[in-house]
């Protein structure tokens, strides 16, 4: 059976990476969590407190990002250390969001993933994969969802997680990050021409997931 690309692009809080997961365990690809490479080199800078954008380009060369598993789930690991819980925070993840718009930080980054995958086979989630990475991927999904929506999925994993947001707060940073994302210089997040767009407000996991297979397996067939 030929193997193919499938790169998942979306806003945050879309459950783009448990979307992405999920099909590669169905089809059984390799999944590559890109937002969590970048949510590791902005936990490094915030630990390092590198704040102008030449402390962080310098730094890079000393940034080794990797994949474990570890109990059942796939981890990130920083520079050999599991840094798992640490990348899922809010703070983390605002400064991902702004790492992100340095094209040296993004150029670091995106020559790994594409290395990734060369043997085909992979699942990728991001906010550039359709339109940077892999522009040439064979299977192309934008997840979109309404901002309230994505804001109340976000403040229930944080509750979950024992902290104490402020729903408003949490809204506010989804706004936030889709203007950060969709305005930055480098490799803005936008919808790849030939990618299908999947709204999932309104979706159960159960439906998103029948969608997405249905696609999934329509692509394989046609390429057989």
């Amino acid at each position: 059976m030929n193997k193919i690309i499938v790169a998942i692009d979306g806003y945050s809080s879309c459950g783009k990476s448990t979307i992405a997961k999920a099909l590669a365990r169905y089809a059984g690809y390799t999944y590559v969590d890109t937002g969590a490479m970048y949510r590791a080199v902005g936990l490094y800078t915030l630990r390092h407190t590198l704040i102008s954008k030449e402390d962080i380009i310098s730094a890079l060369p000393g940034i080794r990002i990797g994949f474990i598993w570890s109990d059942g789930a796939q981890h990130v690991t920083l520079n050999g250390e599991d840094v798992e819980a640490q990348i899922r925070t809010l703070e983390a993840g605002n400064c991902a969001s702004r790492i992100s718009q340095i094209k040296e930080v993004r150029a670091f980054l995106v020559a790994q993933q594409q290395a990734m995958g060369e043997a085909k086979g992979i699942v990728m989630d991001g906010r550039d994969i359709g339109t940077v990475v892999f522009p040439r991927a064979e299977l192309k999904l934008f997840l979109t969802a309404r901002p309230e929506v994505r804001a109340k999925r976000r403040f229930d994993e944080l509750i979950e997680k024992g902290e104490k947001p402020v729903y408003e707060d949490v809204l506010a940073d989804v706004n936030d990050r889709d203007y950060r994302d969709t305005h930055r210089a480098e490799s803005p997040l936008r919808q790849a021409d030939d990618a299908i767009v999947v709204d999932n407000s309104d979706l159960t996991p159960d439906q998103q997931m029948e969608i997405i297979i249905g696609l999934f397996d329509e692509k394989i067939n046609g390429k057989q």
